[in-house]
């Protein structure tokens, strides 16, 4: 299982369209909301898409 919390910035295998692949936790539940930490643009996803998603936990 993934360890990750609010707060948590991660990095996806994706970059964003501002060219940031780097991303923070804003809120867990059944759905995954991150926020770029580059333009400050939120994107909302479910869990599982997330977690295949996600290519590493950073800090």
């Amino acid at each position: 299982m993934l360890d990750y919390k609010i707060g948590t910035v991660v990095l996806m295998k994706k970059q964003h369209p501002c060219g940031n692949s780097e991303f923070t936790i804003t809120r867990i539940g059944a759905d995954v909301k991150i926020k770029c930490n580059q333009c400050g643009r939120s994107i909302m996803m479910p869990r599982i898409e997330f977690n295949k998603k996600l290519k590493k936990i950073l800090a």
